[in-house]
């Protein structure tokens, strides 16, 4: 068990990782992370989603600790349902970020997620939810976007890729934000210089740890930053080639909980 401690911090990403395509999380995964925990280690969840949208997740899973939420932009406490640490997207910027892109591509579709932990997720008309289970509330008009604080802007094209679509809106915005892809169908304007690293930068400060303490489990291109930060990344067999080319290890997909399966290596002594 002595060997689960070479990594104190394990940190998860949710969507494509620790989900499975129900939402739900394996029992196999449940063991394996509770074993992890057992063995001294702590699991922080480091999240696309905002802090609202994990609460029903984190009931179930009666996780109580903090949470990195909003790639990077929130640091979330989910026991005492409280937000620790937050930065917002400056809603002026993000409506020129939008004006550049739409200036290259034409028109998109547009949502964002409200700051703060009662925060709703706006979506203008012609913008469908990639993730269906996942609530919004639809605007009469883009300028109903920003009635309130924001932490990011998801963007969709009718006719482009998501890679297509990222790799325009980064030329095009430049310093404004930052532009990441998350999940088919998200592409994502966020706080310049925010990112998931600096989320778990910050989160592992509070908790006494460093990268050299974490191994990272994720599956697409927002996970980057985060296997650069962390002694050991691991990209899920479903991961964006993007973020395998990082990677230090892979592992059986989301559906196949492998998660678990490194986990239970290391619980074993394996490297």
């Amino acid at each position: 068990m002595a060997a689960a401690l070479a990594y104190a911090l394990i940190a998860t990403d949710l969507d494509g990782t620790l989900l499975r395509g129900d939402d739900t999380v394996s029992e196999r995964s449940r063991r394996a992370l509770a074993a992890a925990s057992g063995a001294g280690a702590r699991h922080l969840v480091v999240t696309g989603r905002p802090a609202p949208r994990v609460r029903p997740l984190f009931d179930d899973l009666g996780y109580d600790g903090l949470a990195v939420c909003g790639q990077g932009a929130q640091l979330y406490d989910a026991g005492g349902h409280r937000m620790e640490w937050s930065v917002t997207l400056d809603r002026g910027l993000a409506e020129v970020a939008l004006g550049k892109i739409e200036a290259e591509v034409g028109q998109v579709a547009a949502a964002v997620d409200q700051d703060g932990v009662d925060g709703l997720t706006l979506i203008e008309p012609g913008y469908e939810m990639p993730h269906p289970t996942l609530p919004a509330v639809r605007v009469p008009c883009r300028d109903a976007l920003w009635a309130a604080p924001i932490s990011k802007v998801l963007l969709r094209h009718p006719r482009l890729a998501d890679d297509e679509l990222a790799a325009v809106a980064r030329g095009a915005v430049e310093s404004l934000a930052t532009v990441t892809m998350s999940g088919p169908g998200t592409v994502e304007l966020q706080p310049c210089g925010v990112t998931k690293a600096t989320g778990l930068a910050l989160a592992a400060e509070r908790l006494g740890l460093t990268a050299a303490d974490t191994i990272a489990f994720g599956d697409m291109p927002n996970d980057v930053p985060m296997f650069l930060w962390a002694a050991h990344g691991v990209a899920m067999a479903n991961a964006h080639a993007e973020l395998k080319a990082v990677a230090d290890e892979f592992a059986p997909s989301n559906e196949e909980d492998g998660i678990a399966v490194v986990l239970e290596r290391l619980l074993a002594g394996g490297h």
